[in-house]
């Protein structure tokens, strides 16, 4: 399936997000920062990283119901999207 490239730069800034939230938790670690302000940091790239799965599933779900059957043909048929939503929920 062809991600439309405006959701692969999207998931692409997000991602890039995340990698700045994951070297800001080891620069905390390094300065010995607080526990809580070290999770909160790790919760924001865990969420970033969960967003930037929904909006690949988002975009196949839509592929799949505009076009069932080439995302069939793909090897994308809709409960195969459904069971990747699944796996981030």
């Amino acid at each position: 399936m062809d991600l439309p490239d405006e959701v692969v730069d999207e998931v692409r800034t997000r991602l890039h997000r995340v990698r700045g939230q994951v070297e800001a938790v080891e620069r905390m670690l390094l300065a010995g920062r607080e526990c809580r302000d070290v999770v909160t940091q790790i919760s924001a790239a865990t969420k970033a990283l969960e967003q930037a799965g929904f909006r690949l599933v988002a975009a196949g779900l839509t592929y799949c119901v505009e076009h069932p059957e080439e995302a069939e043909a793909d090897g994308y048929p809709l409960e195969a999207v459904q069971k990747m939503f699944m796996k981030l929920a």
